[in-house]
């Protein structure tokens, strides 16, 4: 009877792996579940491996994931086109560099029904020159171009409506060493369309300098090379008027604008009449630094009335975590990665708080009890999410936890590392004191086990335990789903679990074969309704 005491199913050290569980070693010393390559493809197309994490170097990270994207195009390449053109589609990541990556692996390595699909995706998933820039240098790298390489690049050309089409190639002409002329020479896309043809000849270096004068005659604010028109007519601008006038009448991108005029508050204020959100979210210091924003403006209304407009931000899929980056950023009057100051407006403050709980999907209350429970060790204090500046998986955590909070009325937030904290804030609280807050906490070893030991030690009724984490636990007594199993047989509670994985590892603390414990991604978009949804079934 001796020997139970050291092989049991029931309390086992999270240093050691559950005999007949299939267990894996993690980063940190302890023991997880493997997630499988499904789930590791949709972390991947949401967070990236910008940076790395905190035990993985960013090569090492990129390699396994890529590995694993590899294996799901290879496994079924049609369903995995399929995921990554659902999250770039709806905007559910912070960054489409990892639905672009992915889609030129699917178009390397798939089978041949997953590499038809993933041309076929190419239009969906690339929407902007910059994105089609990005598909062909991965696809270069590789592969190398072959026949359906080709027909996919001609045929992003050669469908997208001709004004949309000059709106791209003016705005987005080159990025990762390549540009549309070489894309174009390589693709060989074939027309009778004389606007379509232009552009080409435009790209290929075959107009000349004196373009716009040939383009001033014929090119009327509507045309659909009007967007060619005023990107070489700004070329000889010699004053603000003129490069207003191009804004104005003819849609002149920002990128088109010669630095001399971007010092311009009346260059800035004709910008931001048609701006896009993400630019607008870009550019929201300049504009403050060169005096368009200030408090009372019409421009900040204008600005105010953009961000908080909920269908506007679904429209341009303005993702969450830009956003949280922006608010951060923006509050704080001071570059990131420069050295430019601004004094912030706090009408843009606010509303950029707003708009960060706008940007997810509507959540209806399920009237559960919530313990959100934020992993704060050291792993968490890693590399940035996604590659955004100054947001850490636990600052991160942090934001996304408020989304809950603000939608269910009985809800705790508390802290964890190797002790169990409450957190005193409120999804009333502005998101930078938040921050701030969980920035500033001691942390140690990591027992992700401590929400449901304290739940079931304090005789607290919870429902609902969301644990938001890398799953890089080792310093317990007891593994988490063991936790949860003694906290439902001493309470009599259903009690479920939602581990929301916030590093596109491959661990979890969730038991793959227990219905009342779900995975997701972090700072995927739809992720707190799909919360919402788990709970309520």
């Amino acid at each position: 009877m001796r020997y139970v005491k050291h092989v049991q199913n029931k309390v086992t050290p999270q240093n050691e792996p559950v005999p007949g569980k299939p267990m894996v070693a993690n980063s940190a010393g302890g023991y997880s579940f493997a997630v499988d390559d499904w789930v590791r493809l949709d972390r991947f197309l949401v967070l990236g491996c910008e940076g790395g994490s905190y035990y993985a170097s960013e090569r090492a990270l990129l390699r396994e994931n890529a590995e694993a994207v590899v294996r799901c195009v290879q496994a079924d390449g049609v369903e995995a086109v399929r995921r990554i053109a659902a999250v770039s589609v709806a905007g559910r990541a912070p960054k489409n560099d990892p639905a672009v990556f992915a889609l030129a692996l699917a178009a390397a390595h798939g089978t041949a029904a997953g590499k038809t699909a993933a041309y076929a995706a190419v239009p969906a998933v690339c929407r902007t020159g910059t994105h089609l820039f990005q598909f062909a240098a991965a696809s270069d790298g590789l592969r190398g171009w072959g026949r359906g390489l080709r027909q996919a690049v001609a045929d992003w050309y050669l469908k997208k409506a001709p004004r949309d089409l000059a709106y791209q190639m003016t705005k987005y002409q080159q990025r990762d060493g390549w540009g549309h002329r070489d894309l174009l020479r390589l693709a060989h896309p074939k027309t009778s369309e004389p606007t379509r043809n232009d552009l080409f000849a435009w790209a290929v270096g075959k107009k000349g300098d004196d373009y716009a004068e040939t383009l001033r005659s014929t090119v009327t604010p509507d045309a659909d090379l009007a967007p060619l028109y005023a990107l070489e007519a700004a070329k000889r601008a010699t004053s603000e008027d003129e490069i207003v006038r191009l804004i104005r009448n003819y849609r002149l991108v920002r990128e088109g604008v010669s630095t001399q005029f971007l010092t311009s508050a009346k260059v800035w204020e004709a910008l931001l009449a048609d701006m896009p959100l993400t630019a607008l979210l870009r550019n929201l210091a300049t504009m403050t630094r060169v005096g368009l924003l200030a408090s009372g403006a019409d421009a900040v209304r204008k600005v105010v009335a953009n961000l908080t407009d909920a269908g506007r931000l679904a429209k341009a899929r303005v993702h969450p975590l830009a956003l949280l980056v922006a608010l951060k950023t923006y509050e704080r009057g001071k570059s990131v990665r420069g050295d430019g100051t601004w004094t912030p407006v706090r009408e843009v403050v606010d509303a950029l708080d707003k708009a960060f709980y706008l940007a997810f999907r509507a959540i209806e209350p399920t009237g559960k009890r919530w313990l959100l429970a934020l992993d704060v060790s050291g792993s968490m204090g890693g590399p940035e999410l996604a590659g955004m500046p100054g947001i850490t998986p636990r600052v991160g955590s942090a934001a996304m936890a408020l989304v809950t909070a603000a939608t269910e009325p009985e809800h705790q937030i508390m802290a964890f590392s190797h002790e169990l904290v409450p957190l005193d804030i409120g999804p009333r609280m502005k998101l930078a004191t938040v921050l701030k807050k969980t920035s500033n906490l001691s942390f140690g070893g990591t027992d992700c086990a401590l929400p449901m030991l304290y739940a079931a030690k304090n005789r607290v009724s919870v429902d609902m335990f969301v644990v938001y984490t890398d799953s890089e636990t080792w310093f317990g007594q007891v593994h988490p789903f063991q936790a949860l199993t003694q906290y439902r047989d001493k309470t009599g509670i259903a009690a479920k679990l939602v581990v929301v994985g916030m590093v596109a590892n491959k661990f979890t603390i969730a038991d793959p074969g227990d219905a009342g414990m779900l995975d997701v991604v972090g700072f995927d978009a739809t992720a707190p309704a799909v919360i919402a949804d788990f709970a309520r079934t």
